[in-house]
């Protein structure tokens, strides 16, 4: 790891982190296109720069999450499910899919297809939920269970959150701002947890490259929400769809080869 590789990594992780298209997936790939190997360190470095990336939504959503009660509610609910499950799966996300490039293609593949497919039959109804307040919590909870999924890196925690939302009948734009407030507790969670057991290994260099990831992933983060939000207003996801199948096929076929 150097100076330019956590600054490469933090680009990619601020772009990915709120796409459907695996944050985590593409910072493994990203990883490997840059020579580095999947040691413990940089596991954790892939985890704990994600945490960059959530903190554009603490800028940009702060009123709806430490002002707005009802939301915070409903934000709390849907983090239980994946506060739970990883804790439980903790060692075997870290110590095995973390280091597997074939679970990321397949995930990358088989996740491109549901998105194009999920978009070709999914039909908006009018009487959608349009106000996080008037979410039912039976409803946060099963996004929340949604979310874990992508606990396998290449699903997408975007994705997941999202396509549940709309499966739930969640207007898009509703539940595509509820996947990035859902993102704060469940990345701090999840950063806190991998630091705790990690971090004492870590040098004086390395906490360095962690500040630089962070602080990139954070920055490039602000304009990956921004975009979001106008892309949704007239396309589906279907675009990232072929992305991720054809993303998958170019890497399968460069290391599989």
């Amino acid at each position: 790891m150097n100076f330019l590789n956590a600054v490469w990594l933090g680009v990619v992780e601020g772009i990915t982190e709120f796409l459907p298209i695996s944050s985590t997936g593409h910072l493994i790939l990203a990883a490997k296109l840059a020579g580095l190997s999947q040691t413990e360190y940089l596991k954790s470095f892939e985890i704990a720069i994600q945490l960059g990336a959530i903190l554009s939504v603490v800028v940009l959503y702060w009123r709806s999450l430490f002002v707005d009660f009802a939301v915070m509610k409903r934000i709390l609910a849907a983090f239980l499910p994946t506060a739970i499950l990883g804790v439980i799966f903790y060692k075997i996300v870290k110590k095995f899919l973390l280091s597997s490039d074939q679970i990321v293609l397949v995930s990358l593949f088989t996740g491109g297809i549901l998105l194009i497919v999920f978009e070709l039959l999914h039909h908006e109804k009018e009487d959608s939920i349009e106000d996080l307040k008037d979410l039912p919590y039976r409803k946060a909870v099963l996004i929340g269970l949604c979310q874990s999924v992508a606990m396998v890196p290449g699903v997408s925690r975007s994705a997941a959150t999202i396509l549940g939302g709309l499966l739930l009948g969640i207007k898009r734009k509703t539940i595509v701002e509820f996947s990035f407030l859902l993102a704060v507790p469940t990345m701090a969670a999840a950063t806190a947890l991998d630091l705790i057991k990690s971090s004492s290994h870590f040098s004086n260099e390395e906490f360095v490259f962690l500040g630089v990831g962070f602080l990139t992933s954070f920055i490039v983060a602000i304009l990956g929400i921004k975009f979001l939000l106008h892309f949704i207003k007239n396309h589906n996801f279907i675009p990232f769809g072929i992305y991720r199948i054809l993303i998958a096929i170019v890497f399968w076929w460069g290391i599989y080869a």
